[in-house]
C-alpha cells in the first residue's frame, strides 16, 4: 500500500541520515574516515533489514482492487483487427 511505502521510505531516509551524522561526528573525533564509512554502511544494512522485507507494519492499508470482469470482448477485438501492412520506404 502507499502508506506503507511512505513509512518505509521515511524509516530508510531517517536511519541513513542519523547514521551519516553519527559516522561523521565519530570519524571526525577519532580522525579516522574508515569509521565514518563503517557506520554509514551499518546504517544502510540496518535500514535495508527494516524496510525491504514486507513486514506487517507496511501492509496495514491494502489497496482495494476492482473485481475481475469476465467478458468475451477481447477475443472479439483480436479477431476483428485487420493485419497491418508495412509501407516500403
Amino acid at each position: 500500500d502507499y502508506k506503507g511505502q511512505k513509512l518505509a521510505e521515511q524509516i530508510f531516509q531517517g536511519i541513513i541520515l542519523v547514521s551519516a551524522v553519527i559516522g561523521f561526528i565519530y570519524g571526525y573525533i577519532t580522525e579516522q574516515f574508515g569509521w565514518t564509512v563503517y557506520i554509514v554502511m551499518a546504517g544502510f544494512a540496518l535500514s535495508c533489514l527494516l524496510t525491504l522485507p514486507p513486514w506487517p507494519m507496511y501492509r496495514r492499508n491494502p489497496l482495494k482492487w476492482l473485481p475481475v470482469q469476465e467478458s468475451g470482448t477481447e477475443e472479439k477485438k483480436s479477431a476483428d483487427r485487420k493485419p497491418k501492412r508495412h509501407s516500403k520506404s
